[in-house]
Formats: structure tokens, C-alpha cells, sequence
């Protein structure tokens, strides 16, 4: 289970274990939290009063600090997140695989000048991905079941995160997911629309 992590401006930065989230909050760098705690860390106990020093960390937390954290605003492209953003469906032929019954077709081949992005890129199972080639798809008979589209920020935390992600940080996310996703949110999970 991990921390949401929003900057001072509640966008969307990053997800956090807890010992990076206590980190922050010793160098007191929270400003604001929301959702009810997913931990409570238990520290040593203080020679005046014999207290002991609890924290409860929340499922969503905004930082300040010296520098201001930026969203990212090219995430990083990865089968898993692909596959995710593609709901572990091929886009041509529309079947549902698991992670490694999938590959990455690029929609213009690399050989013929596509780069290597998010909208260049589709889940493709084996067999249409062979078939596919290094041919452009008008060259073939395939079709394309949904656009390609690079995510948000908010998309991409919920992508990469997106089995293990809480109700209230879907909740937070989803709110933020462009009109090109394809995602809705049901029982806590994204499934495509």
C-alpha cells in the first residue's frame, strides 16, 4: 500500500512508501493531507513525559518545500503501463491477454521512422502483432480498436499503482483523468470504458 503525494498546488507527483512519507514528516515538509490513515508508525518514547511518538500517515499527502514538485508531464513508457492503459486488451484483434501473452506494436513501425511513444504505441497480442509486422496498418486488414493517447499525470499515478490503489486516491485521481481516457472507476478499480 502506498502514499499519494501531491505538491503544494494538489496536483499529483508521485506514489510514496511509508518510510518516505514519515521522512517527510520529520523534516515537516506536509502541508495538508487528506483520507482517513493506512498507518500508524509507533517511534520511542520522550524522557520528560514518557510519551510515545505516534504518526499516522494518510493515503494522500501534499509537500512543500525548497523546490516546488512538478508533475510529470511526459511520463515514462512501459509494457506494464501500456498494457494497463490498453486493459491488457489486444487493439487489434480486441481479446483480452495476461502481461505476457502481450507485446508492444508500434502503430508506424520503428523501421519506417515511429517512434518509440505513447501515441505511437498499442497492446498487440503475438499473432496480430506478427501479422502486423513492420508494415503501417492501412497496408494491412487490421484496425484499430482505440486511439492511442498519452496519460496525465493523474492517469499515469493510476496506472502504474492501479492494483493497489485505494478508493479514496482512485476517488482523488479519477477527478483528474482527461476526456481522452477511457477508464471509470467501479468497486475501487479502473476499467475501460
Amino acid at each position: 500500500m502506498q502514499i499519494l503525494r501531491l505538491n503544494k498546488a494538489g496536483q499529483p507527483i508521485d506514489w510514496l512508501s511509508w518510510q518516505e512519507a514519515v521522512c517527510l514528516y520529520s523534516r515537516e515538509l506536509v502541508l495538508w493531507t487528506l483520507g482517513d490513515p493506512i498507518f500508524e508508525i509507533h517511534g520511542g518514547r520522550s524522557r520528560l513525559s514518557g510519551e510515545r511518538t505516534v504518526i499516522e500517515l494518510p493515503s494522500i499527502l501534499a509537500c512543500g518545500g525548497d523546490k516546488v514538485a512538478r508533475q510529470r508531464t511526459n511520463p515514462a513508457l512501459s509494457n506494464r503501463a501500456l498494457f494497463e492503459r490498453d486493459n491488457y486488451q489486444c487493439m487489434y484483434c480486441a481479446r483480452s491477454f495476461s502481461y505476457h501473452q502481450l507485446t508492444r506494436d508500434h502503430i508506424v513501425p520503428r523501421s519506417r521512422g515511429g517512434r518509440d511513444s505513447w501515441v505511437n504505441c498499442v497492446a498487440a497480442c503475438r499473432r496480430c502483432n506478427q501479422f502486423k509486422g513492420s508494415r503501417r496498418i492501412e497496408e494491412t486488414e487490421l484496425e484499430l480498436l482505440a486511439l492511442p493517447f498519452r496519460p496525465n499525470p493523474a492517469e499515469y499515478l493510476a496506472l502504474v499503482n492501479s492494483r493497489r490503489i485505494l478508493p479514496e486516491q482512485a476517488d482523488f485521481l479519477s477527478r483528474q483523468f482527461s476526456a481522452n481516457c477511457r477508464w471509470q472507476m467501479r468497486d475501487s478499480h479502473f476499467y475501460a470504458a
